[in-house]
């Protein structure tokens, strides 16, 4: 407070944030699970699948190390079906910055076979991601 301009309100919130920072400079660094095969995804996902009675669909979000982001459920549906909406699954990629993405959902009936609809809907969604990923350019100022 000795400098001009800054009362007890704003000394207050400085302190505040310092002691933040320190905190979280203290704080070890959450290691990052590492997705290496389909049984890392299954044995990530079997807690939130594992008998559930309807179906689900899941994003899991990568860095370019494989590790993950982010896991986020995109919709519930019924004991046949749900929605996966690309405008929704890349929304989330987009805000996240992720390099890549699994897609899982679960299929209530324990059929393991991938319908047409599943294999449409993956077709759909990496041509999508193709197009996305050819869409950066390179730009420099001088």
């Amino acid at each position: 407070m000795k400098v001009g301009g800054i009362g007890e309100a704003k000394a207050t919130a400085l302190v505040l944030a310092f002691e933040m920072g320190r905190r979280r400079i203290r704080e070890p660094e959450q290691k990052k699970m590492k997705i290496c095969s389909s049984t890392d995804i299954y044995q990530m996902m079997k807690t939130d699948l594992l008998d559930e009675l309807v179906e689900h669909f899941y994003i899991i979000l990568l860095n370019r190390k494989n590790q993950v982001i982010r896991k986020v459920r995109i919709s519930t549906g019924g004991t046949c079906g749900t929605i996966a909406d690309p405008k929704v699954i890349f929304k989330h990629a987009l805000e996240n910055q992720s390099c890549s993405m699994i897609l899982v959902h679960n299929h209530p009936s324990g059929n393991l076979k991938p319908s047409e609809q599943d294999r449409r809907l993956t077709r759909k969604l990496s041509e999508a991601g193709k197009h996305l990923a050819s869409s950066c350019w390179i730009i420099s100022s001088l």
